[in-house]
């Protein structure tokens, strides 16, 4: 059934996170993020630690590489969605970063669309499935 198919999906998805109900964590500005918020992804646990960092004009490129490698080894978190215009400031941890759980996905930023040639994950996808631009 498809009810059940679902169910299974998730339970795969979070068990490869660590933990039932994984989350997704958000890097971006704040039409984006909110918009995130408004469809019901935002968390906030018990040390009032939350799920999502929004990006504008007083944050450093310190606080964004803090909250990546925050979310990053995080095990309630299979997805770590960040704007591509923010990620290309910490382009250098992206390139590192080797695990498949969580997953990066760069999204267009508000004002500027999505480059895929600056897409770290996408070139080693297209890389390991020998698909060349």
């Amino acid at each position: 059934t498809p009810t059940s198919s679902s169910s299974t999906r998730t339970t795969t998805m979070a068990a490869g996170a660590g933990q039932d109900g994984a989350l997704l964590a958000l890097i971006g500005d704040e039409d984006t993020v909110t918009g995130f918020l408004l469809a019901g992804v935002g968390h906030k646990d018990f040390r009032q630690n939350t799920n999502f960092l929004i990006v504008d004009s007083k944050t450093t490129t310190k606080m964004i590489e803090q909250s990546f490698l925050s979310f990053t080894q995080r095990d309630d978190v299979a997805i770590v969605v960040i704007a591509q215009n923010v990620a290309n400031e910490i382009r250098h941890l992206i390139e590192r970063y080797d695990k498949a759980i969580p997953a990066i996905l760069e999204i267009p930023a508000k004002d500027q669309p999505y480059d895929p040639k600056q897409d770290t994950m996408l070139t080693r996808v297209k890389t390991l499935l020998g698909i060349n631009n």
